[in-house]
């Protein structure tokens, strides 16, 4: 069993830029596909970011290319999502998911792929 806890959400201007954080732990990290989703208020939860267990590959949502970067240390059994540049659409709470071996973008990008989520982190961006 994996846990997830994610970490560094708050409240932001529009313009700035946040880094979260989401520890893995019960299991080394690199043994996981780890994703980002996001959800607002009233809306479905929507993918943001993933990363491979190596790093090697990444992959993001259209719309968030150039602002938002995902990366991971497995040392320390983390995986950041950079979100730079942000705007009040970004509003929402972020999730990190997991998924057990390599996924790419041809499924790593659906929630049903990934066995195992964190609690989330709220990120608020004022305008």
């Amino acid at each position: 069993q994996v846990q997830l806890v994610e970490s560094g959400g708050g409240l932001v201007q529009a313009g700035g830029s946040l880094r979260l954080s989401c520890a893995v732990s019960g299991r080394t990290s690199s043994s996981y596909t780890i994703g980002w989703f996001r959800q607002a208020p009233g809306k479905e939860r929507d993918f943001v970011a993933a990363i491979t267990r190596s790093g090697s590959s990444t992959w993001y949502a259209d719309s968030l290319t150039g602002r938002f970067t995902i990366s991971r240390d497995n040392d320390k059994n983390t995986v950041y999502l950079r979100m730079n540049s942000l705007k009040p659409e970004d509003t929402a709470v972020y999730y990190c998911a997991a998924a057990a071996g390599d996924l790419f973008s041809s499924r790593g990008s659906y929630r049903e792929f990934y066995a195992y989520w964190g609690q989330g982190t709220q990120v608020t961006v004022s305008s």
